[in-house]
C-alpha cells in the first residue's frame, strides 16, 4: 500500500528525467579543522551538472553516519548550498558543516535548481519553461534530492543505513518530502516547514510561498499529513514556530493529530515528534540543541 502511494506521489512531480549512471568530480578538498570540505559537481539527472559540498568530520573513523542538508529558500539565490558552510541569518551559528561534523556526521548538500552556481534563470522563468515542457520546478528539485540519496549510498565512507534527511524552510519541505519518497532516509528532522495544504488555503495564505511550492493536481489524492504518514514509523522530529505564518498552528494541530495516531498504531509513539516554540520563521538555540540531540537518539 505505501509503495502504491509513493509512486502515486512520485508520478505527481511532472515528467521527471530518466535515471542515470551517477558520476562525481571533486574539484578541491580543504582543510577546515573539524572538518574536510569536498566542492564536487555532481551529474545526477542528465540535464545539468549538480554543485555541491560533502563536508566530512576529521576526528571521527569511517563509515559516517550522513546527513543529507537541503538550503533554504529566502529569495537568497546566490546562497544555494553556501548556506550549508557560511549559516543563514535565521539559523543558530554555527552552521551546520561544523556543527554536524563535530558530532560525527557527514553532510552533503547541492544547489538546488536557480541556487547558487545553478541560477541561471530567474525563478518564475524556471517554472514557466519547465511547466510548457511538462515539468514542474519543484519535481525537479525532489528528483535531484533522491539522486543525491543515491550519490551517497555509493561512498565508501558512508554508512548507507545511517542517512538523515534535514532543513530548514525550504529545506524542511525537501526533508519530509525526501524521507517520504525513499525509506533510505532513516531519520527526518524538519526546521519552520511542516505547512498543512488545506489550512493554507482554509485562511487564504498561499502567497506566503512562492510558486515553486506548487505541485498541480497534489490535492486531488494528498494532504500534509497523508505524505508525512510514508515516513512512519521511521523517526521524525518537526520543529515549528508559534509565530510563524509560513506554518498556521490549525494546520499543525491537524497534522500532529493524525501523525500521532500513525505512529501509535505502527507501535512507534516515541518516534514522531512535533515541537513548538515562540517564535517566527527562524530557528532558535533551544531548536539547534533539540535537533541534534535528535539525531543522537536516532541516526548516531
Amino acid at each position: 500500500m505505501k509503495e502504491n502511494r509513493r509512486r502515486q506521489l512520485y508520478q505527481l512531480l511532472g515528467d521527471l528525467p530518466q535515471a542515470t549512471d551517477i558520476s562525481a568530480e571533486c574539484i578541491r578538498n580543504e582543510d577546515k579543522g573539524a572538518y574536510t570540505l569536498e566542492t564536487l559537481v555532481l551529474h545526477l539527472n542528465g540535464i545539468e551538472p549538480v554543485p555541491a559540498y560533502f563536508a566530512r568530520p576529521t576526528f571521527a573513523e569511517p563509515p559516517f553516519p550522513v546527513v543529507l542538508f537541503h538550503h533554504s529558500h529566502g529569495g537568497k539565490y546566490d546562497l544555494g548550498k553556501n548556506e550549508l558552510i557560511h549559516g543563514n541569518d535565521y539559523l543558530q551559528k554555527p552552521a551546520y558543516a561544523e556543527a554536524l561534523t563535530a558530532n560525527g556526521y557527514a553532510v552533503l548538500c547541492i544547489d538546488a535548481w536557480g541556487f547558487g552556481e545553478r541560477k541561471k534563470a530567474k525563478e518564475n522563468d524556471l517554472i514557466k519553461e519547465m511547466l510548457w515542457n511538462g515539468q514542474v520546478l519543484w519535481g525537479m528539485r525532489v528528483y535531484d534530492a533522491l539522486r543525491a540519496i543515491d550519490y551517497v549510498c555509493s561512498r565508501p565512507d558512508v554508512a548507507p543505513d545511517r542517512i538523515a534527511s534535514l532543513g530548514m524552510s525550504m529545506g524542511s519541505t525537501m526533508a519530509w518530502w525526501t524521507a517520504a519518497l525513499d525509506e533510505r532516509i532513516r531519520v527526518c528532522v524538519d526546521i519552520c516547514g511542516l505547512t498543512d495544504f488545506h489550512t493554507l488555503v482554509e485562511e487564504r495564505g498561499l502567497d506566503r510561498h512562492g510558486f515553486y511550492y506548487y505541485v498541480p493536481g497534489l490535492l486531488k489524492h494528498f494532504t500534509t499529513a497523508q505524505i508525512n504518514a510514508l515516513i512512519a514509523p521511521r523517526p521524525h522530529l518537526s520543529l515549528a514556530g508559534l509565530d510563524d505564518p509560513l506554518t498556521p498552528v490549525r494546520g499543525l494541530d491537524r497534522v500532529d493529530e493524525e501523525l500521532r495516531a500513525i505512529y501509535q498504531e505502527l507501535g512507534a509513539p516515541q518516534a514522531w515528534k512535533l515541537l513548538r516554540y515562540p517564535v517566527g520563521h527562524r530557528e532558535t538555540a533551544d531548536m539547534r540543541s533539540d535537533v541534534l540531540a535528535f539525531l543522537a537518539e536516532w541516526l548516531s
